[in-house]
């Protein structure tokens, strides 16, 4: 049986090894044209072909994958000028972004009518992850949607953890974001802390790795703070803001108290606010350290900490 024609919109840090994945596994490829020309001349090379527009790109296919910052560009990618709806056929759109879920609920019902579905299948890990296919989906859809996107989410995905209807993919991925840019904000103010009454961040570290606060995150996380590595999480402190501002949101929406959650994005508000939005998550500790009047960087006085002129 022939496999289906696959679209893939937005081979950024994340799509990138998506979209290998999915081709160099044998599926049909197409892929829009992005700012950066390096991953879509690597994906050609690997086989792929490319569309100009979201619309040529749905005419070549079957299921479109889309990999984007957030709902304004899903939306705009869907019923903008030339948009994946304007083919007028039959598509199944499978979201990986970090969404609003009541965009996504209301988008998923416009559509409808069209003869288009549109399922969530937000991602949980990292790059590296995508690269090597073992990224978590959290796919939210019917049943008979979410099989049918199964073997494509299977190119790049290690788990598959359905989650309900349209938009409680996003939903759970909210609450997934929620609870690492929490760690990330817990971590940094902690660090600081430590950092004042003279404690250094190996000292930190070597109470907490291997104890039962140890987990995936922190070591990434730390893996800037202890070794400098600025690719040990490659997630940027304004995607953390962004996802922090869906979650406020989402809770006002549900009429829910989210005191912890307007304190964390908070944290990211004054990393942002302070012209430091495209550094990536793990940064927060030195900046949360620099404002303190202190430094995390290890070998380093706090004159030399980075971001000080």
């Amino acid at each position: 049986m022939a496999k289906e024609r696959i679209g893939f919109i937005g081979v950024g840090l994340m799509g990138h090894g998506m979209a290998a994945n999915i081709v160099d596994k044998g599926w049909p490829l197409t892929v829009m044209g992005h700012r950066n020309r390096e991953p879509v001349e690597d994906l050609k090379r690997r086989g792929a072909a490319e569309a100009s527009t979201p619309r040529e790109l749905a005419e070549a296919s079957d299921i479109v994958v889309m990999c984007v910052t957030g709902s304004p560009q899903v939306e705009a990618v869907v019923n903008g000028p030339d948009g994946l709806a304007s083919a007028g056929k039959p598509l199944l759109i499978v979201d990986c972004s970090t969404s609003e879920p009541s965009v996504t609920t209301r988008l998923a019902a416009e559509l409808e009518p069209k003869g288009i579905v549109l399922i969530d299948a937000p991602l949980g890990r990292t790059p590296k992850d995508a690269w090597e296919g073992t990224l978590d989906v959290m796919a939210g859809g019917a049943p008979e949607h979410v099989e049918r996107a199964r073997p494509v989410l299977e190119a790049f995905a290690g788990r598959i953890l359905p989650t309900g209807p349209t938009g409680t993919g996003h939903t759970m991925k909210l609450l997934n974001n929620f609870l690492s840019m929490g760690y990330a904000a817990l971590y940094s103010e902690a660090l600081t802390m430590g950092a004042k009454a003279g404690l250094t961040p190996a000292v930190f570290d070597s109470v907490i790795r291997g104890g039962r606060m140890d987990c995936g995150f922190y070591q990434t996380f730390f893996k800037w703070v202890l070794e400098r590595d600025p690719n040990a999480h490659r997630f940027t402190l304004r995607n953390g803001l962004k996802d922090m501002t869906y979650m406020a949101s989402f809770a006002n929406a549900a009429g829910a108290a989210n005191p912890l959650g307007a304190a964390v994005r908070n944290s990211f508000a004054m990393a942002v606010g302070a012209g430091r939005g495209d550094e990536y998550v793990p940064r927060l500790s030195d900046i949360v350290a620099e404002l303190n009047g202190t430094s995390l960087a290890v070998g380093q006085d706090a004159e030399k900490a980075p971001g000080k002129p």
